[in-house]
Formats: structure tokens, C-alpha cells, sequence
């Protein structure tokens, strides 16, 4: 197949590029680099099979020669980003959801959306099923990146009823691994890079909250599962091993073997207090389920880290 990647750059879209590219499939990764970084893709340039256009897909995007399947990932998704951004991340929910379906529909082509455990906002089930609507503020701060994913959802459904495009929406949650940004905000990564710097570690609020962690080759296997499936409706990707941020917090303390100290931080507004995926429809549908527990991820993870954080201090070193 030849597969088109929007977010090519990222930290998932670039796992994406890899996987697809290692069952012998053509990829064209696109990216405008405004939170993705060449360096995920620089073992790629030169390859055959591979493909680079610098492009924002909120614009017309015009590929030569035909393409079977389309992923969207192009989009702020960490919280620092898409408050940062809030601008860009309704644009590339939107517009540039618009453009990639059109070009998914020109090709005849698969298209795949990346949406996000967001799109349940606060929520008031728990754990989530796809079947739950939602307990999202449409004006806070996160709202432009909940309803921007939440549109892109409905817009994607639209193409699929009217124009016959076939569809697929996976819905993502809290991913972590190497390529993530020091700087992108995520809670893993702040950890990680907060120990290893020997920075106090912040937690906001008391720490109660509860995420959900997903190693990126857990998350990459159930997504390529999904794009060559044949279910439509949205389908929740996630480990449903649940953990407080603050166990978070002191496991990775102790896996660094860090001497940093818990600082709190007021909450901020319309935080998730709970966020867990029921996974009964991909384990159904896709035979998937996560195979990499939290301690393991990490064990891969925070070596990265450790060489992002070290090449950092010797680069300051030396100015």
C-alpha cells in the first residue's frame, strides 16, 4: 500500500511512518513542523519507500499517484501546545480534517482520524466506552483541543455517511515513549525530565487524579490493527492499568533513582479527575490488548530521556 501520514514528524506519527514502512508499505509523511521535529525522521530521508512533504495540511494538499490509505495526526496534542496554539489546533481539527478527508475521497482511499480520550472531557462515566458522549466545556482552556477533536469526529462520520469514504477513528490515550519532546508538557515526560534534571517533580492538584499510560508500540499495533479492519465506529486505544499522578510521580522517582523532591500546583481548570479506556471493542474487534506495563515502558523511556537531558547539558556547557 501507499500510505499518507499527516503529523509525520511527531511523536506518534513518526512510530506510524516506522511501522508501515516495516510491513513493506510506501509511506509520504507530511508535517509543518510546529510541533513535530526532522530528527524523528531523519533515519528515514533517502529511503525509497519514503516520502517528505513540509506542508500544513489546513491548506489544499495535492499528492501525486494514488494512495490507499490516509492517517490524520496532525495536530497539537499536549496540553502546553494546544494552549499555546489554541488557533492552529481548532484549524487543524477542522480545516485540515476537511482537507485530508478531501483528499482520502479524491484517492479512494482509507482514511484514518486520530482523536483522543479527550473528546470525554471530564468525565462522569468511568471507565469510558466509546457509547459515552462526553462532559466537555466548549469555552474553557481545553476546549480547543476537546471540540476540535470532537468536530473532526463528526466531520469524519459525514464523509463516511454521504460520501461512501471508509473511515476509521481511534480514539487515543495518554501515549508515552521515545521521540516525545522534554519541553511538550505531558505528564511522563515532565516526570522523567524533571527527575533527571533534578528539578522538583510538579503535580498539580493532590495528585489523586487518575491517568492511564500506553506504551507507543502498544498504541502503534492497535492502530495499524484498526486501519486494516473493517470497523467504522470510534474505537478506544489505551491501557486500562489505572494509576494516580502521584504513583506516577514516585515511580518514576525511584526508577531514575532521583533525589527530586513533589511540588504541587494549583489545578488547572476542567483537569480530568479520572481517565481510563474500556477496551472491550478493541479486544473484540482487533484481538488487541496492551502488552507493556508501566514499569517496562518506563524502562524504555527513560533512557532516552537520560541521553535528551545529558546532550542538552553539554550543549549549554559548552555556549
Amino acid at each position: 500500500m501507499r500510505i499518507l501520514i499527516t503529523g509525520a514528524a511527531g511523536f506518534l506519527g513518526s512510530h506510524l511512518c516506522d511501522r508501515f514502512l516495516a510491513e513493506g508499505h510506501h509511506v509520504v509523511g507530511v508535517d509543518n513542523f510546529i510541533t513535530g521535529r526532522p530528527d524523528n525522521l531523519a533515519h528515514l530521508m533517502g529511503r525509497r519507500d519514503f516520502r517528505f512533504l513540509e506542508h500544513d495540511v489546513t491548506e489544499y494538499l495535492y499528492v501525486e499517484g494514488p494512495l490507499d490509505g490516509v492517517l490524520h495526526f496532525a495536530s497539537p496534542a499536549s496540553p502546553v501546545d494546544y494552549l499555546e496554539k489554541p488557533i492552529q489546533t481548532l484549524k487543524v481539527g477542522s480545516l485540515g480534517t476537511h482537507k485530508a478527508l478531501g483528499l482520502a475521497k479524491a484517492k479512494n482511499a482509507r482514511f484514518l482520524l486520530a482523536s483522543t480520550s479527550e473528546v470525554y472531557g471530564d468525565p462522569l462515566v468511568h471507565p469510558q466506552p466509546e457509547s459515552y458522549w462526553g462532559n466537555v466545556n466548549p469555552v474553557g482552556p481545553r476546549g480547543v483541543y476537546d471540540e476540535a477533536k470532537r468536530f473532526a469526529e463528526a466531520i469524519t462520520m459525514a464523509y463516511h455517511r454521504f460520501h461512501g469514504v471508509e473511515t476509521r477513528i481511534v480514539r487515543i490515550f495518554n501515549t508515552y515513549g521515545p521521540r516525545m519532546r522534554p519541553e511538550d508538557g505531558r505528564v511522563v515526560s515532565n516526570f522523567i525530565v524533571q527527575a533527571l534534571r533534578g528539578d522538583p517533580i510538579s503535580v498539580y492538584g493532590d495528585g489523586a487524579q487518575t491517568r492511564s499510560f500506553t506504551y507507543v508500540d502498544d498504541l502503534v499495533e492497535g492502530i495499524y490493527r484498526l486501519f486494516l479492519s473493517d470497523r467504522v465506529e470510534p474505537t478506544n486505544i489505551g491501557n486500562p492499568g489505572e494509576f494516580t499522578v502521584r504513583q506516577l510521580a514516585e515511580r518514576v522517582l525511584e526508577m531514575t533513582g532521583s533525589a527530586s523532591q513533589i511540588q504541587t500546583h494549583p489545578l488547572p481548570e476542567d483537569d480530568p479527575k479520572v481517565r481510563k479506556p474500556d477496551i472491550t471493542a478493541a479486544r473484540a474487534a482487533l484481538g488487541w490488548e496492551p502488552r507493556v506495563n508501566l514499569e517496562e515502558g518506563l524502562s524504555r523511556t527513560i533512557p532516552y530521556f537520560r541521553q535528551v537531558v545529558e546532550e542538552t547539558q553539554t550543549a549549554a556547557r559548552t555556549l
